[in-house]
């Protein structure tokens, strides 16, 4: 009994080592015209990080292009008491022929960009107004939207296409944009 339960084991994690090398990186979208993705993003959903623990809602990213053609992303959020936390850093396209993949950095030092990260757009609505970005390991993801809603086929249209790419929809979890809705932005917050 206890070979054949090991030998059951085996196989079932053989079985998901095998789908997983498989199914291989996602897909990102091929071309992005970088100047209509500047400008405000309400986060709907995500993949929860430790990086983003201490957000509770209103979480945005503002995206400026600068002189030199890297981007400066200003990622905000708001924790339960409504107090808001910022961070500043900088993406940039490594290959022109995918722009879709993109690389970002919250930590420059000496004007260089240390430990980026993978970005990459997996979804575009064909007017901007919402993206779905992820990585290669599928460890991060984000549903964006021009809005700080999105109607419920519109997301199950996202959530469709990202299960294309190996993400499953129960690995995200919305993000309360009420205060957005509301226009009820604490003093001081943008």
């Amino acid at each position: 009994m206890k070979l054949a339960l090991g030998i059951l084991v085996v196989i079932t994690l053989a079985a998901v080592s095998f789908v997983h090398v498989q199914q291989g990186e996602p897909m990102a979208v091929e071309k992005i015209d970088i100047q209509r993705y500047m400008g405000l993003w309400y986060a709907v959903a995500h993949v929860p990080t430790t990086f983003e623990a201490k957000c509770a809602q209103g979480t945005t990213a503002y995206y400026a292009l600068l002189p030199n053609g890297q981007v400066e992303v200003t990622n905000t959020c708001y924790d339960a008491a409504g107090k808001a936390a910022r961070v500043v850093g900088r993406a940039w396209v490594p290959n022109l022929a995918e722009t879709g993949k993109l690389k970002v950095s919250f930590v420059r030092v000496l004007g260089l960009s240390l430990f980026p990260g993978d970005y990459w757009v997996l979804d575009l609505a064909p007017d901007y107004s919402y993206a779905a970005v992820g990585s290669p390991s599928r460890s991060f993801g984000w549903i964006l939207s021009r809005t700080p809603t999105l109607s419920e086929d519109v997301l199950a249209r996202i959530y469709a296409r990202l299960a294309t790419e190996g993400y499953e929809k129960s690995d995200f979890v919305p993000i309360d944009q009420t205060m957005h809705l509301s226009k009820r932005l604490p003093s001081g917050s943008s």
